[in-house]
């Protein structure tokens, strides 16, 4: 219980150390690729009500004066973590946690920071904007937003055993402690409610047995426990499509039950994805679902504006330093205005907060690789990587078309379109 106690006093004390240095700002110096920036101080002494312009795009991690205190805490100290970690080296997991924030919307009595979404949402997009991009953010997920289904629907025996070790990232034996999230699958995709995976009680009633299979399920190679969707229910029995029927399960990941199969893909090659298949897996759960999936999704669009601003950072030095034909190739209008279009596209996705819309952060990647002219190929200034994660959003966990597609039906009124 101490531990608990000294965990949650960890968690408060790097919030108010960031809230005393908060107000400082974060530039990027030269000093070749892979170098991290250094702390200034550039808005000390000055008057914040009369700026106009926050902070130039060439500025990493600038201070955001529209945050509120509490984000603004958060966002200085995570970017005080985040300096630590050259472009080429992102291993930040154990450093998140030491310093306590990956409970950050975990109740304060179980070692947790028992802040808001908000602050959670204002952690990712600092994360990524920093350059770890979604390689990154997504290596925390799972701690930030996975077990919101336990804080909220959970006895206080679950919330004990399960909710410390996951925001220390650590089991009692000081063991790495690493959770994942199955809900896709191979036969359903998108179509959720329809998933094939089953879970059926024993003959005693003291567990269940699962059968099925996943896909993209993340962190799997080191995961220790599992969040599993799967079906109680047959869905011949549920009289509509639904939530009903569907069970949430977190549970230990038998890897003698489970065979577990990483998927080669095309970027955010530091967070494993994997197809699992089981059958007779034993397990325990409960009936909540939507409560996590919904967190996951906001922070994924805040990531997104980040990395977004991240790639803008990048071009814009690169275009007001390299020179041919006599000047910075930013002096031509082909490349300047893009940028600038995309500042004006970012500053309006980060202040509305719904950045997974419009599709703006794409454009802000793709015109800094354009910027790069050649260069923008190589791995050297990191804006290919930024390209080939950028997609990462646009397609999970769920696609902006079924986003548009929910407003339409449930705000608009019209009829269902697919």
């Amino acid at each position: 219980m101490n531990r608990i106690k000294s965990q949650a006093c960890s968690a408060q004390r790097s919030l108010e150390c960031a809230a005393a240095d908060g107000l400082q700002s974060y530039k990027f110096f030269k000093g070749g690729v892979g170098h991290r920036p250094q702390l200034s101080s550039r808005l000390e002494g000055q008057n914040r009500e009369s700026r106009t312009i926050h902070a130039r795009a060439t500025e990493y991690l600038p201070d955001l004066p529209d945050l509120s205190e509490s984000q603004r805490a958060v966002r200085g100290a995570i970017s005080k973590i985040c300096t630590r970690f050259p472009d080429e080296y992102w291993l930040f997991t154990t450093a998140i946690a030491r310093h306590g924030w990956l409970g950050i919307c975990m109740p304060a009595a179980y070692g947790g920071s028992e802040l808001g979404l908000a602050e959670a949402v204002t952690m990712v997009q600092t994360v990524a904007e920093s350059g770890g991009g979604f390689s990154a953010t997504s290596s925390i997920h799972m701690n930030i937003f996975g077990l919101a289904p336990v804080v909220k629907f959970g006895v206080e025996k679950q919330k004990r055993r399960f909710l410390p070790p996951l925001i220390e990232g650590k089991n009692k034996d000081h063991v790495d402690k690493r959770s994942c999230f199955a809900a896709t699958e191979p036969n359903t995709g998108l179509d959720t409610l329809k998933l094939q995976s089953t879970a059926t009680k024993t003959p005693n009633g003291q567990a269940y047995v699962l059968r099925g299979s996943k896909t993209w399920t993340s962190t799997a190679q080191q995961a220790s426990k599992i969040l599993i969707l799967a079906r109680t229910t047959s869905l011949s029995d549920v009289e509509k499509p639904s939530s009903h029927g569907l069970s949430l399960f977190y549970t230990p990941l038998d890897r003698a039950a489970v065979s577990i199969a990483d998927i080669p893909k095309m970027g955010r090659a530091a967070v494993d994805s994997n197809a699992l298949h089981f059958d007779g897996w034993r397990g325990a759960g409960s009936k909540h679902i939507l409560h996590d999936m919904n967190a996951e999704r906001i922070l994924l669009a805040d990531e997104a504006v980040g990395l977004g601003f991240a790639a803008l950072r990048r071009a814009s030095r690169y275009a007001g330093e390299r020179v041919v034909f006599g000047r910075a190739v930013g002096a031509n209008q082909g490349v300047q205005h893009p940028l600038a279009a995309s500042w004006v596209e970012l500053e309006a996705a980060r202040m509305f907060d719904e950045g997974c819309q419009t599709g703006e952060y794409a454009n802000a990647v793709k015109w800094a690789v354009v910027a790069h002219c050649g260069m923008g190929y190589a791995k050297e200034y990191h804006v290919e990587r930024y390209l080939r994660e950028v997609l990462v959003p646009r397609i999970a966990p769920v696609s902006r078309e079924m986003c548009l597609n929910y407003i339409g039906e449930r705000v608009l009124g019209l009829p269902k379109s697919y």
